[in-house]
């Protein structure tokens, strides 16, 4: 904020404060000396319990500037519809150039001193955390998106196709254990006619339970 004028120009021109319950937030002001004298500046506020001020006084040396810091106090509750009344006062005046900010005069910012004291005053918002999250009509959208597309498994005919693959693969492991247990009797009983035959017959069931297999991968869902 600056004007013709003006001792200082502070920026931004409002505090602007993250507010969560039982944490603290912060702004920062920038204050600017617009002339080519020192300049003493002294904060105020209409809530001094629920901000930390530093520095809440100091002396800014021709053209140059600072930063103020104000802490926003943790709060146990949300204030009505998150709208605030408290304000803040900079004030400035021109000070000698020798003036240390630990002994300025008690009544250097008293406009009955004959001082030209000039005045700032500066607003308070609260910003919901929500605010930064994004809209969230976005945010619903996505979530939609994502269930539609978890919901693809749940197609009735894709669901068949994977039941029939399942039942395919178990009978394909069982087939080939009943071949190794019935190899090993075989060679026990020294059958080689009847291992061979036999396993010829598992063989051919085999071929079919993996053609059955690929047939149901294969095949499209026509839901």
């Amino acid at each position: 904020m600056t004007g013709s004028g003006q001792f200082i120009s502070v920026q931004p021109d409002e505090l602007k404060f993250q507010f969560e319950l039982e944490k603290q937030s912060y702004s920062d002001l920038k204050v600017t000396n617009n002339t080519e004298h020192h300049v003493a500046f002294k904060v105020k506020t209409t809530s001094p319990k629920k901000y930390f001020v530093r520095p809440n006084t100091g002396v800014i040396h021709p053209w140059d500037s600072c930063v103020i810091r104000v802490t926003l106090q943790a709060q146990t509750e949300y204030p009505p519809d998150m709208q605030c009344k408290d304000k803040f006062l900079l004030q400035s005046t021109i000070v000698a150039s020798d003036a240390d900010v630990d002994e300025l005069p008690q009544d250097t910012f008293n406009k009955d001193s004959g001082r030209t004291i000039q005045e700032c005053k500066l607003r308070v918002v609260y910003l919901s955390p929500q605010a930064a999250l994004g809209n969230p009509d976005d945010r619903s959208f996505d979530n939609n998106s994502m269930r539609s597309s978890s919901s693809f498994d749940d197609i009735p005919g894709l669901q068949h196709l994977k039941d029939e693959r399942d039942t395919a693969m178990r009978q394909t492991r069982q087939l080939q254990q009943e071949l190794e247990m019935l190899k090993r009797r075989s060679r026990r009983k020294s059958d080689p006619g009847f291992s061979f035959t036999f396993a010829l017959f598992v063989g051919l069931i085999g071929l079919m339970v993996g053609f059955l297999l690929n047939l149901s991968l294969s095949s499209p869902s026509t839901e």
